[in-house]
C-alpha cells in the first residue's frame, strides 16, 4: 500500500482521483488546473487528515493505547476525522476543542456529537494552554489504568506528515500514468503538516515541482519555520538524506482574510462560488476556499508560467460550510 517503511493502518479510500478541472482552467486561461481529490478519502465525509491518521494511529496501536486525545478548533476537520478513526478502530477518544462551547452544534461539531465524542471546550488564546491541560488529563487517565496517546493539533508532526509524503508519491505515480508533468502543487497551510509531507515527497521522487502553500492562519515567516521543522522530523523517521530549509519553502499569507483563521473571507467565498459554478466541486470556507482564492489571484498576477500544470490539493473540510450563514438575496 505504501513505499514508506513505517507502520500504517488502513483508514482511507486510496488512491484519490487526480482530475483535470477543464472549465476552471479555461476560465482562468494560460494554466492547467488539476484537483487531487483528498476530500474523498472517506472516513466521516473525508479530508486530508485521514492520511496522517493512518500513520499516527498505527503508532498508537503499536504502543497499545486505549484512548486518543487530540485538539483543534471548534470546527476542526482533524478532530472530526480522528473521532471517526477511533470509532473504526474501537478506541476511546477525547477532543479538546479551542473555543467557547456553542449553543448549537453544527458542521463538524454535529458529526462529532453523532459519533458520541467526549468533547471538552477550552476558551483560551493558544494551543499551548490546551497542551498543559492535556498533560494533566493524561496523568489522570494513567492513574486510572488507561494508556492515553496524544495527537497534536492537525496531526502536524513528522509522523503525521508522512501521510503526505506518501500522497506526493501517489500523485507522481498518477501523473506519470497520464504523461502529465507537474509544475506546481498548491495547498492550504493551517498547521504545516500537509505542506511538509509534500515537500519531502517531491524531493524523494526527485521531481522539480514546486509546493506552494496558502496560509489560512499565520504569517509566512512562521509557517516556513514550522514546515521545515516538521519536514526534517519526517526525513529523520524515513532515514532519508535530505535537508529542507525555511528559505526553500513557498508560502503566501495574503489570503487569510479580514477576520483571520476559521472565519470566511470575501475572496474565499468568491472562490468557493466560482469553483462550484464552473466545476461542481465544493470547497470549504476555512481551508480550501482560501487556498483557491490564492491560486486564482496568483494566476491573475502571473506567478505561474503560461502552460503550467498546477495540482490543487483539495483537503476537504466540507462540514464547515454548514456552520456558515448566507443571506437570501432573492
Amino acid at each position: 500500500m505504501t513505499g514508506l517503511n513505517l507502520p500504517r493502518v488502513k483508514l482511507c479510500q486510496l488512491p484519490t482521483d487526480l482530475d483535470l478541472a477543464s472549465n476552471l482552467s479555461k476560465k482562468l486561461g494560460d494554466v492547467n488546473i488539476y484537483f487531487k481529490r483528498d476530500d474523498n478519502t472517506g472516513l466521516a465525509i473525508g479530508g486530508n487528515k485521514g492520511r496522517k491518521l493512518e500513520f499516527l494511529l498505527a503508532d498508537a496501536l503499536k504502543k497499545e493505547a486505549d484512548v486518543i486525545i487530540t485538539t483543534g478548533s471548534i470546527q476542526s476537520n482533524h478532530t472530526r476525522m480522528t473521532c471517526a478513526a477511533c470509532r473504526k478502530l474501537g478506541l476511546d477518544v477525547i477532543l479538546m476543542l479551542k473555543g467557547k462551547k456553542p449553543a448549537q452544534f453544527q458542521g463538524n461539531l454535529l458529526l462529532e456529537k453523532l459519533m458520541n465524542a467526549d468533547m471538552r471546550f477550552f476558551d483560551v488564546s493558544s494551543y499551548n494552554e490546551i497542551g498543559i491541560e492535556a498533560d494533566k488529563l493524561m496523568d489522570e487517565l494513567r492513574a486510572k489504568g488507561k494508556n492515553p496517546y496524544f495527537i497534536p493539533v492537525g496531526g502536524s508532526i513528522g509522523l503525521g506528515a508522512c501521510g503526505y509524503v506518501d500522497c506526493a508519491l501517489e500523485l507522481f505515480s498518477q501523473a506519470d500514468s497520464q504523461n502529465l508533468r507537474i509544475d506546481y502543487i498548491v495547498n492550504a497551510v493551517g498547521s504545516g503538516g500537509t505542506s511538509a509531507g509534500l515537500e519531502v515527497g517531491v524531493r524523494l521522487a526527485k521531481r522539480d515541482a514546486k509546493v506552494v502553500g496558502i496560509s489560512v492562519d499565520s504569517e509566512k515567516s512562521v509557517f516556513k519555520q514550522d514546515i521545515s521543522r516538521i519536514a526534517q522530523d519526517s526525513i529523520s523517521l524515513l532515514g532519508a538524506d535530505l535537508e529542507i530549509l525555511p528559505d526553500e519553502i513557498i508560502v503566501f499569507d495574503e489570503y487569510i482574510g479580514e477576520s483571520g483563521y476559521g472565519k470566511p473571507s470575501r475572496q474565499g467565498v468568491e472562490a468557493i462560488k466560482f469553483t462550484a459554478e464552473t466545476e461542481g466541486i465544493i470547497l470549504d470556507p476555512v481551508y480550501s476556499g482560501k487556498a483557491m482564492a490564492g491560486l486564482i489571484d496568483l494566476v491573475k498576477k502571473g506567478f505561474f508560467e503560461k502552460g503550467s500544470n498546477i495540482i490543487f490539493i483539495h483537503t476537504g473540510g466540507t462540514p464547515a460550510l454548514f456552520d456558515m450563514l448566507v443571506e437570501n438575496s432573492d
